[in-house]
């Protein structure tokens, strides 16, 4: 090391003040990160010693510092994961680039302390030392980074394009996580006064679940515009559903810009939310294989080894219950409190969080394996029978939504049985869920029963992991059948239900004769209905208002929503039985869901064992067993 003279008293300093001007004074050396708990971090050389004087791997490893970033994890059950192990590894690995230490920014530390402070105080542990804000981190006017940058995307983005590439050019090709951020910024960016990005929260790995929207009031809720979304990468080695979603944002936004008609009519016309990818962390794992060599299931579950579409409430069991009870609601059913007894993933919660959010009409989930387009029920009737038929209350609808998107592909609609999908071609490319399979805890059948939403399957092709020079093929095979399926939002009626002086009534019921399925109306009062072509009896209906009941015919070439209002009026008795009945699936104040926040710590854990009061040493002191004289007794709050 290179000596720098200074004039400054070592007497005169404390120890940790000493150490941070040591650090000043010598010329350091990088090295590459050894540390396996320290490997994922946004860049690849640290220096010895590190902020807390450490001089080696070995001395780092045996410490307690290291053995708590490891074991955080744990303790906190997931809590603010990965978020303080990288800023635990930003102190204990520093970052060094040409010899030259940076340190991590004091307002991440700050911020993450907010937000992770609870989950501490909930085990009866003191933060940790040398996470201290002020002693090991810098302000931004001193040059600092962001150690958690990585999981926001901002690192590993895309390069920038040369400045004379058209405005409609789409890169067709794999996106990692942080360049699918990056490209669903730009695209926001570049058409900033249609489109917006945001987060329904975090995978268990800590990466935002980014999802882009377009409409002509991005981020609010317009009166009767009706809301439609598509989900890809559920299972994260289906990759072909997260890249379509990329590439559509890309295409609506560049098309919108170009005065294309259909497009913005669309946009004009829908709120439209695109979530590219529902499992990055998987995805992260598929593709470290790559595409063409990825097998049939690496990559497929979560980082908690969770099957996302298994992971959902089975509220389709409850439904086939009801279904012989006169009079028993098929639509809106609660989550059990038992489904709460078992692992319920972030992402998971997320999407569930999200449906309540916002009042979804139509939705499509992109996988891959096979080609062809599923809808509701996918758990069959009689759960031995593993191939069979089981129609919802909707099957006219749900047929029509499933057909819109096969009909409009040309693979799909092609009637050749020897290609990829052929053994669907007898069907016309759409199949009943669980005749074709039957699970339970899916998605698509838990936004028909808990929501107003509908949800179909679409197997986009038999390759799950494709090579990139197969991906633009794919784009336009897609392209028309994505642009049409959106487009069924608009099928059916849609209106507003209010009382006689206009105020709105949120939550009020429309029914349709001889269907078994309520939607409700969001809280301005507005609804979407999604029918078939044909004449219907609709009424609405709310607790204390009479019931109001309206004869409908829908022509078969209308492609638009027909407006249909309900005025309600005060009912003279309303009907126990009825209220009963909207009381019980009511939405439980208690229900863990209203409590989970998506985006920072997944609830408040208890702290097992019960209390440390009256003990020697909280429940979690164990898991430092084995460091013999160096116990973290800075871990333990001051009585």
């Amino acid at each position: 090391m290179v000596f720098v003279m200074f004039s400054l008293s070592i007497q005169s300093i404390s120890e940790e003040s000493y150490f941070s001007c040591v650090h000043l004074l010598f010329i350091a050396k990088c090295v590459d990160i050894a540390l396996s708990s320290c490997t994922d971090v946004a860049y690849t050389q640290m220096v010895y010693p590190n902020f807390l004087d450490q001089k080696s791997r070995e001395v780092i490893e045996y410490s307690s510092e290291y053995l708590l970033i490891s074991v955080l994890h744990n303790l906190l059950q997931g809590e603010c994961n990965p978020d303080l192990r990288l800023l635990g590894c930003s102190v204990l690995a520093p970052q060094c680039e040409k010899d030259k230490v940076i340190k991590p920014c004091r307002h991440v530390c700050e911020n993450l302390k907010k937000n992770c402070l609870p989950a501490f105080d909930a085990i009866d542990m003191a933060w940790p030392y040398f996470l201290d804000c002020d002693r090991f981190f810098a302000g931004e006017e001193e040059g600092c980074y962001d150690p958690l940058a990585k999981l926001r995307g901002e690192v590993d983005a895309e390069e920038d394009l040369p400045s004379d590439v058209p405005a409609t050019f789409i890169q067709f090709k794999h996106h990692s996580y942080s360049q699918m951020v990056s490209t669903l910024k730009k695209t926001a960016s570049k058409c900033s006064h249609i489109a917006t990005t945001y987060s329904i929260g975090r995978s268990f790995e800590g990466k935002d679940l980014f999802v882009i929207e377009f409409s002509t009031k991005p981020g609010h809720h317009e009166l009767l515009k009706p809301e439609f979304k598509y989900i890809g990468n559920m299972h994260g080695n289906e990759v072909v559903g997260k890249e379509l979603l990329i590439y559509l944002a890309q295409y609506l936004c560049s098309e919108y810009l170009l005065g294309n008609p259909r497009i913005q009519t669309l946009i004009n016309n829908t709120r439209i939310h695109l979530l590219p990818s529902l499992n990055p962390d998987g995805y992260e794992l598929a593709a470290e294989e790559g595409a063409g060599y990825n097998g049939w299931v690496i990559g497929r579950q979560t980082a908690q080894n969770l099957d996302l579409n298994r992971n959902f409430p089975d509220l389709t069991s409850e439904a086939y219950r009801r279904a012989g009870i006169r009079g028993a609601r098929l639509d809106h059913i609660p989550i059990p409190q038992s489904y709460w007894w078992g692992k319920v993933a972030p992402e998971t919660k997320a999407v569930m969080k999200w449906l309540r959010s916002i009042p979804f009409v139509l939705s499509a989930s992109l996988h891959g394996g096979e080609l062809v387009v599923t809808y509701p029920y996918d758990y069959s009737r009689h759960p031995m029978e593993e191939k069979m038929f089981s129609p919802t209350p909707d099957e006219k609808v749900f047929k029509m939504l499933a057909k819109a998107y096969a009909d409009a592909h040309p693979v799909i609609s092609d009637r050749s049985e020897l290609r990829c999908g052929g053994n669907f071609v007898k069907r016309g490319g759409i199949i009943n869920g669980a005749e074709w399979y039957s699970f339970t805890g899916g998605m698509a059948d838990f936004n028909y029963l808990h929501t107003n939403c509908f949800e179909v399957t679409v197997e986009v092709g038999c390759e799950k992991f494709p090579l990139e020079e197969e991906l633009f093929t794919i784009w336009h095979e897609n392209k028309g059948a994505l642009l049409n399926y959106m487009e069924m939002v608009h099928r059916g009626i849609k209106g507003i239900v209010s009382d006689k002086f206009g105020n709105p009534i949120k939550n009020a019921r429309i029914s349709v004769r001889g269907i078994q399925h309520d939607v409700t109306t969001a809280a301005d009062g507005d609804y979407w209905r999604l029918l078939p072509p044909g004449t219907f009896i609709i009424s609405a209906q709310a607790p204390g208002y009479s019931r109001v009941m309206k004869r409908v015919t829908i022509p078969a070439r209308m492609k638009q929503a027909g407006r249909v209002d309900f005025v309600l009026r005060p009912a003279e008795a309303w009907p126990s039985k009825l209220l009963r009945r909207s009381m019980e699936d009511a939405y439980d104040p208690h229900d863990p869901l209203e409590l989970f926040d998506p985006h920072a710590q997944h609830g408040q854990p208890e702290a097992r064992g019960g209390s440390a009061a009256g003990r020697e040493k909280p429940w979690w002191w164990s898991y430092f067993s084995s460091l013999d004289l160096h116990k973290p007794l800075w871990l333990l709050k001051q009585r």
